[in-house]
């Protein structure tokens, strides 16, 4: 039986497929644009959640770090980025770090 017709016989969908017929080959500039939009939603969520669990408003959270309530909840809904340094800020103010670690598997 060929790996095709196996595939959908078990139910199997291609994802990359899909995501290649939506955003273009892995690699191009509408495929990196479409995942640095899914890095920054993914990052606006951890956020989020971080500051949920700090048990924060976001009042509480932009006070800490000098901005407005505005601003902490843009970048918890992604429509804005942060900074490094606001990052930096943010995370410090949850009471969290950020930690940069060299992965064994790529060295």
């Amino acid at each position: 039986m060929n790996t095709m017709k196996q595939k959908e016989e078990n139910n199997i969908y291609d994802v990359t497929r899909h995501l290649v017929e939506r955003f273009g080959p892995v690699g191009s500039g509408t495929w990196r644009a479409a995942e640095d939009r899914a890095w920054e939603e993914y990052n606006a969520e951890i956020l989020r959640n971080a500051r949920k669990e700090a048990g924060l408003t976001q009042s509480e959270l932009a006070a800490r770090i000098g901005a407005d309530k505005a601003y902490i909840s843009k970048i918890e809904h992604g429509r804005t980025i942060p900074s490094v340094a606001s990052f930096y800020r943010i995370v410090s103010a949850l009471g969290m770090q950020v930690e940069i670690r060299k992965c064994p598997a790529l060295h």
